[in-house]
């Protein structure tokens, strides 16, 4: 469903700029979030590590001080702690702040690419840098897009250098209109020597939204998600495809050491229906991707092993 856009997200300032000033429903000025920045502190506790094991179907860890985090965890830190009179109508903060205020009603995650450089452990103190990168927008075939590129650096409390870089590239689009016409799915690769089947429900969207603090509507919502964003069904959460990819390298190679990761949403995939994620290592590659019931691809991801 996103994949005809994700390909534009890399835009330069100046093409950003200009492609803004052009678009009548995005703010002449919103380019100049380029550059804007903040700075948050946590600390990683064991609690999120106990409850996304669980949430994952794994056995209680051995946890304590020192207990290196397994790679795309830290998001269950620097959780979103907006005030509730802040949050808009769709369970998201209301446009502005830190992310420019894109008028357009519907956010997804299309993406992210990781360098893990050093680990972050159990018990660390951590400091994450987030800079808007990069704005971008087009027209596309239900109307306008706004990309939305952030660059996030966690570094140990300390640390002259990050322990991880992050980009999480997100897409901004109009409301869902009648006759609205989706681009053609594209078939999963069949075959792949790791497999893992399983069966998203609303018990699993609802945990993950609890754990990252997603108060994103289109996860837990169905009269919403159906009725005004004109989805069948509850939407599994794209960091949680992700890290179930993540997971099923952990199953398969667990001794293997991510140096980086890059995944981009293809598809949404609807609560209730089973969907299988893959994988196949070659050499240091490791290709992954996820599929929903119909076999059509969600979500395709490489990562690179030390």
């Amino acid at each position: 469903m996103v994949d005809q856009f994700i390909r534009n997200l890399h835009f330069t300032r100046s093409a950003a700029a200009t492609t803004l000033s052009a678009m009548d429903t995005t703010p002449p000025d919103l380019a100049a979030w380029i550059g804007r920045s903040e700075t948050l502190h946590d600390t990683l506790t064991e609690a999120p590590v106990r409850a996304l094991s669980a949430t994952l179907d794994h056995p209680a860890p051995a946890l304590a001080t020192g207990t290196p985090l397994p790679p795309l965890w830290h998001w269950l830190y620097f959780l979103p702690m907006h005030r509730h009179s802040e949050i808009g109508a769709d369970g998201h903060a209301k446009r502005g702040g830190f992310l420019p205020p894109v008028p357009l009603p519907r956010r997804m995650w299309a993406g992210s690419q990781f360098e893990f450089r050093a680990p972050l452990r159990v018990g660390d103190a951590v400091e994450r840098r987030s800079t808007i990168a990069d704005v971008g927008s087009k027209t596309g075939r239900t109307g306008p897009l706004v990309f939305v590129k952030v660059r996030h650096e966690l570094r140990r409390h300390g640390a002259d250098e990050p322990a991880i870089v992050e980009f999480h590239d997100i897409v901004y689009r109009d409301a869902k209109k009648p006759g609205d016409v989706e681009p053609p799915p594209q078939r999963a690769e069949t075959g792949a020597p790791w497999q893992r089947a399983l069966l998203p429900d609303d018990v699993l969207l609802f945990r993950y939204s609890a754990l990252t603090f997603n108060g994103h509507r289109i996860h837990y919502d169905r009269k919403y998600v159906t009725e005004v964003e004109g989805y069948p069904g509850l939407i599994v959460h794209g960091p949680l495809i992700a890290t179930l990819l993540m997971d099923l390298l952990r199953r398969e190679a667990p001794e293997a050491e991510v140096a980086s990761f890059r995944f981009k949403a293809v598809r949404p995939t609807f609560d209730g229906r089973p969907m299988r994620v893959n994988g196949a290592r070659e050499g240091r590659h490791v290709r992954l991707w996820a599929q929903d019931h119909d076999g059509w691809l969600t979500m395709d991801a490489t990562a690179t092993l030390r």
